[in-house]
């Protein structure tokens, strides 16, 4: 009788399931990973709104944030053992990126990491990293990534908008390349207390603060041909709301930077004449090329800071509750399954 396992997926429009599926068959090139933490995407939520995406549209596998213990090694594999606790790079997947559409998902029993190469598809992490903190490499790969984008100095006074846990991870990423002074804005108060104690060196309060006002006070006046605007020399929207964007217009001296890592669901206006005149540089940035396993070696240094970032775990047989928790605004900042 062939092995089986669970995997939550998403079945149709508005609908996840957890699927009985055969247990992986690995190949020589291959190793089998039992699954121990995956962190809830907030794409997930939008894959199972949507019913799948191509080209598994209808059948999607979830699960992008993973971290597991190898039980299976390929013959031709080296470097890597059997007991092993790693994290996976879900784009290197041939098969498809691994719960973004690919064949396979990390919210099930076992992922299969094919052609498996440290450093590459998977890199080892010490046994004393708890599962959830290990399920936090993806999406801090994603803040570093956004960080990298902005090509931060030693020294910059740098602005993030935005304390969920890529904003959160910016902190971390910014302060591990020697940044002078970190501030960051959101609209929660709790959430802003957890910037604090991951790193921030000052927080701004926008539902009662006058946002410029307070940037200029931190970080002293800017040089500008259009009245006063703050000494800050990176902003990084990690919010996604188009009153940011404004806000950045409005507070950005000459020569400045904007980084966008938070998505945006609606068309943004953008002054140019602002943008033009201050010469103000505005970079995009979306995944991790380079940055995967870039973010492991910080993540396991300071592990108890980034572990500050997990509010919920839940365990796999309660997937269906972490995926609707983690989908409910303001009832989670990040949400990680657990597996026994």
């Amino acid at each position: 009788m062939t092995a089986s396992m669970n995997v939550s997926t998403v079945t149709g429009p508005g609908t996840a399931e957890t699927l009985v599926a055969p247990r992986p068959q690995i190949s020589a090139k291959d190793v089998l990973v039992r699954m121990r933490a995956c962190g809830i995407c907030g794409s997930d939520a939008m894959y199972i709104a949507i019913g799948g995406i191509p080209p598994r549209q209808g059948h999607t596998p979830l699960g992008h944030e993973p971290a597991g213990e190898v039980v299976e090694v390929g013959a031709e594999v080296t470097g890597i053992d059997v007991g092993d606790h790693v994290v996976i790079n879900p784009m290197a997947a041939p098969s498809g990126i691994i719960g973004n559409g690919g064949a396979t998902g990390a919210l099930a029993d076992y992922l299969l990491i094919e052609n498996a190469e440290r450093g590459v598809s998977l890199e080892v992490i010490p046994d004393h990293i708890p599962w959830e903190v290990a399920a936090l490499n993806e999406p801090m790969a994603v803040a570093r990534h956004g960080v990298n984008r902005c090509r931060p100095k030693t020294g910059d006074k740098v602005v993030i908008f935005g304390a969920g846990p890529i904003g959160l991870g910016a902190v971390l990423a910014f302060r591990s390349v020697g940044v002078s002074h970190i501030v960051v804005v959101d609209l929660i108060a709790a959430r802003l207390e957890k910037a604090r104690q991951i790193g921030a060196d000052a927080v701004v309060n926008a539902t009662d603060e006058d946002v410029v006002a307070r940037l200029v006070e931190l970080h002293g006046e800017g040089e500008s041909r259009f009245g006063s605007r703050a000494g800050t020399d990176i902003y990084l929207d990690a919010a996604g709301a188009p009153s940011v964007i404004t806000t950045v217009l409005t507070a950005a001296q000459h020569g400045a930077t904007l980084g966008v890592v938070a998505v945006h669901k609606e068309a943004v206006p953008v002054e140019f004449i602002n943008v033009m005149s201050s010469e103000i540089t505005i970079v995009g940035s979306m995944g991790y090329p380079d940055e995967i396993f870039e973010v492991t070696k910080d993540l396991v240094a300071n592990w108890e800071r980034y572990a500050l970032i997990v509010s919920h775990t839940v365990p796999f047989q309660d997937v269906s509750e972490a995926l609707e928790l983690a989908s409910t605004p303001g009832a989670a900042d990040k949400v990680v399954v657990t597996f026994g």
